[in-house]
């Protein structure tokens, strides 16, 4: 596969959401396919419906049955199913949770398959798309077992910081009993093996955040720093990691300290997450780190209160885009890298400045 043009593919997400506008608006400026080779896996109607939304859409595609058939030219719609759809911009139903699963499972099948490099998802909604094809709380979790992962990690990245999560989605009540020395290991094991493959950094840096307030205070408000965090960190370093903390969160982020790692470990969502959707410059996109394959995402949700009013942002779903192309390139680098330790290899140049007329 020619990585100097990836093919990368993209889910629709809850069709009812903004992910397809977000997809519309995207790979509306044809010069991104001087840097990639889309394939949106949805149905032309669907698409249809929401061009029409969007004012100006120079979006013009080639409709696949078969991936012998790709377009290097445009963008490709791979059909993943025939019925019409009715669909209903900011409504919270089952049919944007059925036809948001069928996507990604076809999406994901054709990475597996080796015909797409890399995949970008666009937004689901946790609630409609259980069932019995489909019991997970999101994308991370599916994509471990789609791929067979022994462990992967929710990584949120910025031009000014990454933030790993140990826990992902899961009730706050429930975050200090699955914290692990084991686990939180686990995690940063992944984190420093990414930040090498997928962003060129050879020698990585890695905060780890305390659970409690004040990480612990010396064990007056919660021991799982002294029992679980330091233990974790202890061994990462055993390992030749350059892993520091554990930190107390509040000051972390307010000082800025957060600019003298290349990535954090936080212990559950909010802790990372607010703190990066806050301080990120620029537009933040959702990784995750530890598969075989590429798979990035905006760092936002199917915002159905703006969905099918042609208002969304799409400058996340471009970083987005971005990153996956980054991330296949840089991993391409580290195994010529390996393959040839004696070969200079010249930094690779992030998709940002491959081609500067694409404007944000």
């Amino acid at each position: 596969m020619n990585t100097n043009k990836p093919v990368i593919g993209i889910s629709c997400g809850d069709v009812n959401g903004i992910g397809i506008e977000l997809i519309v608006k995207t790979f509306s400026d044809t010069r991104i396919s001087e840097i990639c080779t889309p394939v949106i896996f949805a149905n032309n109607k669907v698409i249809n419906f929401y061009r029409k939304s969007v004012g100006d859409a120079n979006f013009t595609f080639n409709i696949l049955k078969d991936f012998s058939r790709i377009s290097t030219k445009q963008v490709n719609i791979f059909n993943c199913w025939e019925e019409d759809v009715t669909i209903t911009p900011g409504t919270l139903n089952e049919t944007g949770g059925k036809y948001a699963v069928i996507s990604l499972q076809a999406a994901v099948k054709a990475l597996q398959e080796g015909h797409i490099a890399g995949l970008i998802t666009a937004p689901i909604h946790k609630s409609n798309v259980q069932g019995a094809g489909f019991s997970y709380t999101g994308h991370t979790p599916y994509l471990r077992d789609a791929f067979q992962a022994e462990d992967v990690v929710m990584m949120m990245c910025a031009q000014n910081m990454r933030v790993a999560l140990v826990t992902e989605h899961l009730p706050i009540k429930d975050v200090a009993s699955q914290l692990s020395v084991a686990g939180i290991l686990s995690k940063l094991n992944l984190v420093h093996a990414s930040l090498q493959t997928d962003f060129g950094i050879s020698k990585p840096r890695i905060a780890v955040l305390g659970l409690n307030p004040h990480a612990g205070d010396e064990g007056l408000i919660g021991t799982e720093e002294q029992t679980i965090i330091q233990p974790a960190i202890k061994e990462a370093k055993n390992r030749n990691m350059l892993v520091f903390g554990p930190y107390s969160s509040d000051a972390f982020f307010a000082r800025g300290h957060y600019e003298k790692f290349d990535a954090v470990l936080a212990m559950y969502h909010d802790q990372g997450l607010i703190p990066f959707k806050s301080l990120a410059v620029g537009e933040g996109i959702n990784y995750t780190a530890g598969l075989k394959v590429v798979r990035t995402s905006p760092d936002h949700g199917v915002a159905f209160d703006i969905a099918g009013k042609g208002t969304a942002s799409h400058f996340s779903f471009l970083e987005a885009v971005y990153g996956c192309i980054d991330i296949i390139r840089h991993r391409e680098e580290y195994n010529n890298q390996r393959l040839n330790p004696i070969k200079k290899v010249m930094p690779e140049v992030t998709a940002k400045l491959v081609d500067e007329r694409i404007e944000e």
